[in-house]
């Protein structure tokens, strides 16, 4: 396991004034502080204890896990884990398995409940289906 400790300093933008927060940093700058376990990069967030890390894997950040005195965790389950990568493992495999279940049971939203949402949150794809939409007319009475 290697570390880089390079200091996680507060980076200023200059047109926020005197805002003093910390801007999350990826795992490839190099004011990360980051400790790469195989198939994965854990880049400090902050905090003591627990120490809160994001965890990456190829481009794609999946969850926070935390270092505790003892052991590790993270943010989707009970356990305690021994080393950093089986709370990373273990967040990953979680994720998979909700990805599965969410692309499973998802269904795409009707025409009639694209309607009912905000305009600027609509997808290109369902512009695009609406305008193909044509409604049809049901119980009309005429007066």
């Amino acid at each position: 396991m290697t570390q880089n400790t390079a200091s996680n300093t507060a980076l200023l933008d200059p047109g926020l004034g005197d805002c003093l927060e910390k801007i999350l940093l990826p795992p490839t700058d190099p004011n990360a502080e980051v400790i790469e376990i195989p198939g994965y990069k854990l880049v400090y967030v902050n905090g003591a204890c627990p120490r809160n890390y994001r965890v990456y894997k190829g481009h794609s950040m999946l969850g926070v896990i935390f270092q505790h005195i003892t052991h590790w965790s993270n943010g989707v389950d009970s356990l305690r884990y021994a080393e950093p990568i089986d709370a990373a493992v273990g967040l990953d495999e979680f994720m998979n398995v909700a990805r599965v279940s969410k692309a499973t049971t998802e269904q795409p939203a009707t025409e009639e409940e694209l309607l009912d949402k905000e305009f600027d949150s609509l997808t290109n794809e369902e512009w695009e289906r609406l305008k193909r939409y044509v409604p049809q007319a049901k119980h009309l009475v005429t007066a």
